[in-house]
């Protein structure tokens, strides 16, 4: 089975910058605020990223571009999908795995900014096992 280090690198990166984001803005407000805020904070922390990166999706041997869009995909390893909910559930859990399979990668934080510590049950890693 192959490691997962530079994506845990990134990963450990990118936790630092959505608990910074988390910090200074607290929990309550709408997921775009926080994926606004944390892009700003990645570029800051120089990690490199593409926010709203479109998946394409293959249905029946057709490739459809407009399949879905990841919030971020960063140094071209890691999906990151954002949220504020109350809760995060399994279906949260499904689509970010769905993203990974989709996109063929291994690993992506489902992140859940409406929490109060985003340590505290804020952020899942999800690991597909391709």
């Amino acid at each position: 089975m192959l490691t997962l280090r530079k994506e845990d690198e990134i990963t450990k990166e990118i936790i630092g910058a959505a608990i910074e984001v988390h910090r200074y803005l607290g929990p309550g407000l709408l997921e775009s605020a926080y994926q606004i805020c944390l892009a700003h904070e990645m570029m800051r922390r120089g990690i490199h990223f593409e926010r709203e990166k479109p998946l394409p999706i293959m249905y029946k041997g057709i490739k459809l571009d407009e399949g879905y869009r990841l919030d971020f995909l960063v140094e071209g390893l890691v999906i990151v999908e954002l949220k504020a909910v109350k809760k995060l559930d399994d279906i949260h859990l499904a689509q970010t795995l769905s993203y990974l399979k989709l996109a063929e990668l291994r690993l992506g934080l489902l992140l859940n900014f409406n929490v109060i510590r985003l340590k505290e049950g804020g952020i899942k890693r999800v690991v597909n096992n391709l």
